[in-house]
């Protein structure tokens, strides 16, 4: 083969990305900014992250659209929170579906860039803020936060990264 071509040949090979982390389907996540650990579902189904929050009322500063809530956990303080609110998203659910397969208009949620920590990772991703109370988890990871933590999901395993040491 003539050095061009071997050279050519070479640039033509992929790239290996780094292999993902590999976490099961239920981790503990830090929410320094909130100050708490929650036990979340990490769900690959799921496109974006939710956090289980109540009372959850938008108003404008400074021109600005914010949110306050307050966490919506069996152990949670009242305490409020305010948040700047990235988006809003619009949630379509297969659920709520009727019988001729319509779907209702899709529930609104506002949308907030938080930081969270797994492991030994910190990462700032866009959670939804929407009530969880009725489910076993209060925070739910889904896909767009997994790609920012470069994870991969075992289901046959559950707490592998241990308490977030961030």
């Amino acid at each position: 083969m003539k050095p061009v071509l071997a050279l050519l040949s070479l640039l033509a090979l992929p790239v290996m990305a780094a292999e993902p982390t590999l976490y099961g389907r239920y981790e503990y996540i830090g929410l320094p900014e909130i100050g708490e650990t929650l036990k979340a579902k990490m769900d690959t189904g799921a496109l974006t992250a939710s956090l289980s929050a109540k009372d959850i009322e938008r108003f404008t500063r400074d021109g600005e659209d914010w949110v306050r809530f307050r966490l919506a956990t069996k152990d949670a303080d009242g305490k409020v929170y305010e948040h700047k609110v990235a988006r809003i998203s619009k949630i379509k659910s297969r659920a709520d579906e009727d019988e001729e397969g319509e779907a209702p208009d899709p529930a609104k949620r506002p949308v907030v860039d938080l930081e969270l920590c797994l492991g030994d990772v910190k990462r700032t991703v866009e959670v939804n803020l929407t009530d969880r109370s009725s489910f076993n988890y209060p925070l739910l990871i889904g896909a767009k936060a997994l790609r920012e933590f470069d994870a991969a999901v075992n289901p046959a395993r559950r707490f592998t990264a241990g308490k977030p040491e961030c």
